[in-house]
């Protein structure tokens, strides 16, 4: 896990800063470029994290209960590991989980602090939850022909708004899966537990469907 801060349309972090992060990321990377996780059914599993931030992280998997089976003091013994469904993964430490992926399907991984889901999250935007905006909008294009009101409906509709953004500037969220949206951009990513993946194969293996016949997609 890393964090990094940076102003719209900049190609380089601010290596100074220490508390005002707006880049947040697995292995570099952030939601829908982390790599999935694809898992054999009934495999065990073991998942390790380190955090390289200056905040906490509670890591989120959906789908199953893990048990804490490591941290910062070795590996914990069977007998005194814990179970959970989120962990908390402090500031300079590591963790393990370890689980038997019993259940087929698409299971979101993550950190459960919303803003770390979703990057280049602004700190001084205006709250117009329920407000009329077609007013507002139409004096401000004025100014500014390209912008755009957000906010009315809440953070979700932003998934499916697409608008011109700066050079090297991250959408705040991205990424669409087979019913729509999915309204993440950062430290998300997706174990997909499928029946006779091959040992070592680590290939995408689509989204997961109960039915044989595809999905429609609207």
């Amino acid at each position: 896990m890393s964090a990094y801060r940076f102003d719209p349309g900049t190609a380089l972090p601010k290596v100074a800063e220490m508390t005002d992060f707006n880049i947040w990321t697995l292995n570099a990377r952030v939601f829908p470029a982390i790599d999935v996780m694809p898992v054999r059914l009934s495999d065990r599993v073991r998942i390790r994290m380190g955090n390289l931030t200056m905040t906490a992280h509670p890591m989120h998997l959906h789908g199953h209960h893990f048990a804490v089976s490591c941290t910062d003091g070795g590996w914990v013994p069977e007998s005194a590991q814990w179970l959970e469904a989120t962990t908390d993964v402090p500031v300079g430490a590591v963790r393990a989980i370890d689980f038997v992926a019993d259940a087929p399907g698409d299971w979101a991984f993550h950190c459960h602090k919303s803003h770390h889901t979703m990057n280049a999250m602004g700190h001084n935007v205006v709250n117009l939850i329920g407000a009329r905006e077609q007013v507002l909008a139409k004096a401000v294009r004025r100014a500014a022909p390209n912008a755009m009101a957000m906010g009315t409906d809440g953070m979700g509709m932003m998934a499916e708004m697409e608008m011109p953004l700066p050079d090297n500037t991250l959408p705040m969220m991205t990424g669409f899966g087979q019913f729509g949206p999915i309204e993440m951009g950062g430290m998300f990513t997706v174990m997909k537990v499928r029946e006779g993946l091959a040992a070592n194969d680590y290939k995408d293996p689509g989204p997961y469907r109960i039915h044989p016949e595809p999905w429609p997609m609207k």
